[in-house]
């Protein structure tokens, strides 16, 4: 039993990780591992690669950057050829980026079966380019896996067969799961100690914007800026900033905010394990990223998502997660919320337990035979 499964983006490395050694138990399964490079940073994949024990890809497609159609036109290009030399049973994408629905397509224009991990999450806002790339790859798969019951639900009502989808917990769960212990021995906590002068046994929050609608647009981001300016003047703020956010405010008016705060600390990114040491012992942590806002939920640290929706319910309605949008006063609200002790006492989502990989390689052994 042949699969390609594919990689394009960070986010699908913590996604497939769980998989491929979950494979490993199955005799008759032959993995191949195919890395699209929608975003590539050599440095950077390594180390996910390294730290995730995932194998090194078999195939590496070097795609790299561009428009969404241009990046979606030239993966479905390079995709095909392997699909035609490999002949495998089945292509598994996980998630919503460009490589997940590009690959989608190739795979089941040729006839060839397309298993789609994180299955039926829904923001409901069409704005959203992963939004368009989850509807799409739902609508073409053959094997529907959700983390959650809302996506379960969301595809039953846009008319799926009940046959295809299956409930079985979250991948990325299983990956944090599974490397949490390893995260305590990250250096992060000193590295923030000497070059920041950061106490972080004292506490501090960790900051991650990197969605367009937030870094594109100078009005939202000046809001998200004025409610940092009140939450850093009680905590050290952690920001790993992301490649295209630095770019965009090098230079202007918002950069100089950003660089005249004095306890909002910028970082390059950083590793798996080095954030997740972070994320795990933050007193807050604020974000408009979906699979921050599910890891945020298991370690029960209380997540301001800085977006009007999320396509992870759960997270915010037993999860650690407020969905708060980006005006100034519901940020504050919502911290103040947190600084009197009303923030909602979090639970863990169903079956997010570590063990949602071996539960989806199970059912596709014994469907796919």
């Amino acid at each position: 039993m042949k699969i390609v499964n594919i990689v394009g983006a960070r986010p699908n490395f913590m996604k497939i990780a769980p998989l491929m050694a979950a494979y490993s138990k199955y005799d008759d399964i032959e993995p191949i591992l195919v890395h699209t490079g929608q975003h590539y940073d050599e440095k950077m994949s390594d180390l996910f690669f390294r730290q995730l024990g995932i194998p090194t890809p078999d195939i590496n497609l070097g795609i790299g950057s561009g428009s969404h159609a241009v990046q979606t036109a030239e993966i479905m290009k390079a995709f095909e050829p392997v699909c035609l030399e490999h002949k495998p049973d089945a292509v598994l994408v996980v998630g919503d980026v460009n490589s997940t629905i590009a690959c989608g397509l190739v795979a089941v224009k040729l006839g060839i079966k397309l298993i789609h991990v994180e299955a039926g999450l829904r923001s409901g806002d069409r704005a959203m380019p992963e939004e368009i790339n989850r509807v799409l790859t739902d609508s073409i798969s053959d094997m529907l896996f959700c983390t959650e019951q809302s996506g379960v639900d969301n595809l039953l009502a846009e008319g799926v067969s009940k046959a295809r989808i299956h409930m079985v917990g979250h991948v990325m769960i299983d990956t944090l799961l599974t490397n949490l212990e390893k995260a305590k021995a990250s250096n992060i906590h000193n590295e923030m100690n000497d070059n920041f002068g950061i106490d972080c046994s004292k506490g501090y929050g960790v900051l991650t914007m990197h969605r367009p609608s937030n870094v594109d647009d100078p009005i939202v981001f000046g809001r998200i800026l004025d409610a940092l300016e009140v939450i850093q003047n009680d905590m050290p703020i952690i920001f790993p900033m992301h490649p295209r956010t630095r770019k965009n405010i090098a230079g202007t008016d918002l950069g100089n905010r950003v660089d005249n705060m004095k306890n909002l600390h910028l970082l390059d990114p950083i590793g798996y394990l080095d954030f997740l040491k972070l994320t795990s012992n933050a007193k807050l942590v604020l974000t408009d990223s979906g699979g921050i806002q599910e890891e945020t939920t298991v370690l029960k640290i209380p997540c301001l998502t800085l977006r009007e929706n999320t396509e992870r319910p759960i997270t915010a309605e037993i999860g650690s997660n407020q969905v708060v949008g980006t005006e100034t006063q519901n940020i504050l609200n919502a911290y103040n919320r947190l600084k009197d002790g009303s923030f909602r006492e979090a639970q863990i989502p169903p079956l997010w337990d570590g063990n949602a990989a071996p539960r989806i390689v199970k059912i596709m052994h014994e469907e796919l035979k």
